[in-house]
């Protein structure tokens, strides 16, 4: 069946997605799944030349099934090994929707947007002239803005389509903008404020997450990078008619960035009827919160 993969009792099995009795095929699939990876050419070869929707339905579902258990894995490894590459993070929700993600690729084009923003940087600069910079290459160099027309659409959050498109969300920009600053010594942290992520720029980059008294002044990713103070967002909360929390004000870690993205998404797939998305979302989203337990 398959001439060019090699290992016989993988090309037996996957002979063997036809299977018509469900007892005997669920035996045959827990075989194939065991292979991990190994099994994917094979099940691709499979979709590849059979015109049968059965078979193509069968090896479609069990490619998924090791797509996404493999995911998991790795963003359990991200969450226990401290979780401080915010940018992996971000990877790995959007490998959740694009399994076959072209993760270098996506590596280089940030790190080129850093090297833009390092030859305009220097240790004489301000807090303030930091972000001048920053603002001056991720919204006019480069031309990101707000997706102000489809809010929420998915395209919105994953990290290819939006650097593809250069339009995103308040909490994707604020995420590539947090990435960069990062990257380049620069403290600037996540801001978990209702309805609206925000960015604080801190007094000095931390190992652990920054207070909310450490805080000189706040970042509107939506809005081109605009510096703002702690009494608009008390202006904001008061808008919105809820109670103030320290939260709302506070740096936040990674981690709560990564579920208020996840979060997002399922809010997206939510609005457009996509409830296998959504599982696998709140799949992804429950390892944040009991990053001990494994499936």
């Amino acid at each position: 069946m398959f001439a060019s993969l090699e290992n016989k009792e993988l090309n037996a099995l996957v002979h063997l997605l036809d299977e018509p009795d469900e007892k005997v095929f669920d035996s045959i699939r827990e075989k194939i799944h065991s292979y991990g990876k190994e099994a994917i050419p094979y099940l691709e070869k499979a979709l590849e030349i059979s015109f049968d929707t059965f078979i193509q339905e069968r090896a479609g579902d069990i490619i998924r099934n090791i797509q996404q258990e493999e995911l998991h894995v790795e963003f359990t490894n991200w969450i226990h090994t401290g979780s401080s590459d915010l940018l992996k993070g971000y990877l790995l929700v959007t490998r959740s929707q694009y399994p076959e993600l072209e993760e270098e690729a996506l590596t280089i084009r940030v790190e080129q947007m850093k090297m833009d923003a390092w030859l305009e940087l220097n240790d004489n600069l301000t807090a303030l002239e930091n972000i001048k910079v920053l603002n001056h290459i991720i919204y006019h160099v480069h031309n990101f803005d707000g997706n102000k027309m489809n809010l929420f659409a998915p395209q919105n959050f994953y990290l290819n389509t939006f650097l593809e498109t250069r339009k995103g969300s308040a909490l994707s920009l604020g995420i590539l903008y947090i990435i960069l600053a990062q990257k380049l010594s620069i403290p600037v942290y996540g801001v978990n404020l209702p309805q609206h992520f925000i960015l604080g720029y801190v007094s000095d980059m931390v190992a652990d997450v920054p207070s909310m008294e450490d805080v000189l002044f706040y970042i509107n990713p939506f809005n081109k990078g605009a510096v703002f103070t702690k009494r608009e967002i008390e202006l904001f909360i008061q808008q919105l008619k809820i109670n103030p929390d320290r939260t709302y004000f506070a740096p936040c870690s990674n981690i709560d960035i990564i579920k208020r993205l996840i979060g997002n998404l399922i809010y997206s797939y939510t609005q457009l009827g996509y409830p296998d998305k959504i599982e696998d979302l709140e799949k992804l989203l429950k390892l944040t919160e009991n990053p001990s337990e494994e499936e």
